[in-house]
């Protein structure tokens, strides 16, 4: 079984408390926290008022994922008592071990983003440090992209390297996850499934909750 976290990037944001609070409801095991800046991703999203607009409704972790330049900068800004996990690009962060020391001085889990382009030796040297590594099967910027096969290698390569280091990080993967390739997924070594338009354009989101995680 894998844990499910619904992107809210694909909620319907006229009744964004509404969805959230519909999807704990329905079994999810994070809400998956897209933000973006309009420099290192294509894409504006939202910030931190946003989510904490949710605080009053979400009954479940938030699994924050930052698609920003220089998230240091902001990292206090997403912490909350209801914040998990924040999770930061490698490609953005010019000293990737002092920001993950950054997240975890918070007091939250830190995780580090590859994209698709990006290989696993980047984060090699941070992998006894980091609680989660998130595999970008999409490039990021979009929601309802494709899923690219080759994340599945990176993630079965991942996987092998914590289980020969006995790391502990979990693995995580975001972008074009639905409850067709999920199976492959968990199988390869997924431990978190970000899914977005998979849950929230499902006829019965709770449905496609219990699919995706079991």
């Amino acid at each position: 079984m894998s844990k499910v976290a619904p992107s809210i990037l694909s909620a319907d944001f006229s009744k964004l408390g509404a969805d959230v609070q519909e999807i704990c409801e329905c079994g999810a095991d994070y809400i998956h926290v897209d933000v973006m800046d309009g420099a290192f991703v294509p894409n504006i999203s939202f910030g931190a008022g946003v989510m904490k607009s949710l605080n009053q409704v979400a009954t479940i972790p938030y699994d924050v994922h930052l698609m920003i330049e220089a998230p240091d900068r902001y990292i206090e800004d997403f912490v909350t008592p209801n914040t998990e996990f924040i999770t930061v690009h490698q490609e953005a962060c010019r000293h990737l071990d002092r920001t993950i020391q950054h997240i975890k001085s918070t007091g939250c889990k830190a995780g580090v983003a590859l994209n698709p382009a990006t290989p696993i030796v980047m984060v090699e040297d941070v992998l006894d440090k980091v609680d989660m590594i998130l595999i970008m099967s999409v490039n990021p910027g979009f929601g309802g992209q494709k899923f690219i096969p080759r994340a599945l290698d990176k993630i079965r390569r991942l996987s092998e390297i914590r289980e020969a280091n006995g790391y502990d990080f979990v693995i995580e993967v975001d972008g074009g996850v639905n409850t067709v390739n999920c199976s492959d997924l968990k199988s390869a070594g997924t431990d978190i499934l970000v899914a977005g338009s998979a849950v929230f354009k499902a006829e019965n989101r709770k449905e496609a909750i219990t699919v995706l995680g079991k």
